[in-house]
């Protein structure tokens, strides 16, 4: 059976993602939970009578968004059409899966690229860990990294870009 804090950092997981029902068997326990909205309702059900476990849900406010607010979400489409018009030639790396980036093949050593950074189509690039296996991520294409889009541990989605690459 999982631990509290393991619960915990799924259901973190879960509301952080765009997935809308989460389900998850081990050993005769279940863990179930489905989004209603923007609240996240964990289901615990056990095969075997165990400790019993306090959940304690953190509360979800949704507050109407204010002036400032409102002004910021207007800048950002103008910026992400300029974006995407200068991005128009560069290709792009993306994650063949839902899992965490790393940068880097372990903590203390370099990171696999940078912006700069010459690649060739079978150039490791990153890590994306997804359920404790590390799968070593391709540049699939010739060129130089241009912009690097998630940061090292960040939780990323199937087909979430990763890289920009200047093609050769």
């Amino acid at each position: 059976m999982l631990k509290v804090q393991e619960i915990r950092e799924l259901i973190k997981l879960v509301d952080q993602s765009s997935i809308d029902e989460f389900v998850y068997e081990n050993e005769g326990s279940k863990i179930q939970m489905k989004k209603a909205g923007s609240v996240t309702v964990p289901t615990v059900q056990q095969a075997v009578p165990a400790a019993p476990v306090e959940y304690q849900p953190v509360p979800v406010q949704v507050a109407a968004p204010q002036a400032p607010a409102a002004e910021v979400k207007q800048e950002a489409p103008k910026a992400e059409l300029t974006v995407e018009a200068d991005t128009a030639n560069l290709h792009k790396i993306t994650s063949p899966m839902v899992g965490t980036f790393y940068a880097s093949p372990s903590p203390d050593a370099d990171v696999y690229v940078s912006v700069g950074s010459k690649v060739s189509n079978d150039s490791i690039v990153c890590i994306v860990e997804a359920m404790k296996l590390f799968n070593e991520i391709e540049a699939e294409v010739n060129g130089e990294i241009v912009e690097v889009l998630v940061k090292n541990g960040q939780l990323v989605e199937y087909g979430q870009p990763l890289f920009l690459v200047k093609p050769e």
